[in-house]
């Protein structure tokens, strides 16, 4: 990969995407946006928006939208990986996830691609909690989801961030599988317990029915794939499958990865869980 081609960035203006861009550009390094809004355009629905977004760049981080849990995703992450490698970028880096059946497909679909690969299978991310849906429960003073006493090593968007940047600017990586986690495990208990804690607040964790949560996330207007994803994802996913630590912060960075607290003390300090 030489410097003066682009890293192209798929989810661009995502969790890891986002911060992926911010520390290529604090290096001088030219990155192309891939989304909805980026120029050229970017949308996995829209395979004739593809070729162009990827056209004369040196390397690839591919992050899929809404998440590769979805079906269909697969097939889809396969299709671009081949298109990337027949207009001759082979650099690519596939954000995936842990315990997911789709996102595993998707890893095999890059693999036989011909390109040089690098897997980020990752935890949950510590961020969910203030950049996505739980935002809203939180600053109500209650997060109801139907999950039980299961541990969760949530890692942190920009130790995601932190291992993207290393894999597609250092030697070595080629060919790797890292998984990244936290360094501990937490239920969604006590992650809840310990933002209540850094907010200097009386949060509640309640576990409520698969159906109860079904019927709540269809109360809020979300787009038709994220009911089926967060259903997916609190019954497949959180079944205690992904119960255990892994080294690829370790083995990528050379350091420990970021605790849950410090993630949870310096987001309460942004003012986005007061109510």
């Amino acid at each position: 990969m030489t410097d003066t081609k682009p890293i192209l960035i798929l989810g661009g203006t995502g969790k890891t995407g986002r911060r992926l861009a911010e520390r290529l550009t604090a290096h001088g390094m030219p990155v192309r946006i891939g989304s909805r809004s980026g120029t050229p355009r970017f949308d996995w629905e829209v395979p004739a928006t593809w070729a162009p977004a990827l056209q004369g760049a040196g390397a690839i981080y591919i992050s899929y939208y809404p998440d590769l849990a979805v079906p269909g995703a697969a097939e889809a992450v396969g299709a671009f990986c081949r298109l990337a490698v027949a207009n001759g970028v082979t650099r690519l880096v596939l954000l995936s996830g842990r315990g997911e059946t789709e996102a595993q497909r998707a890893e095999d679909m890059l693999k036989a691609s011909g390109a040089d690969w690098t897997i980020l299978r990752c935890a949950w991310f510590s961020q969910n909690f203030s950049e996505g849906f739980l935002i809203e429960s939180l600053a109500e003073g209650e997060v109801a989801l139907p999950v039980g006493n299961v541990g969760e090593p949530f890692v942190d968007a920009g130790d995601i961030a932190d291992a993207a940047f290393a894999v597609l600017t250092e030697p070595g990586h080629l060919g790797q599988l890292y998984e990244l986690t936290g360094p501990r495990l937490l239920s969604f208990a006590d992650a809840v317990a310990e933002i209540a804690k850094a907010a200097g607040r009386d949060i509640r964790f309640v576990r409520i029915s698969h159906e109860e949560f079904a019927a709540a996330v269809a109360a809020h207007e979300l787009p038709p794939e994220f009911p089926w994803l967060l259903s997916e994802l609190f019954t497949q996913v959180l079944d205690g499958r992904n119960e255990s630590l892994a080294d690829g912060i370790q083995r990528v960075l050379g350091r420990q990865p970021r605790d849950f607290s410090a993630y949870a003390n310096e987001t309460a300090a942004s003012g986005i869980w007061s109510n």
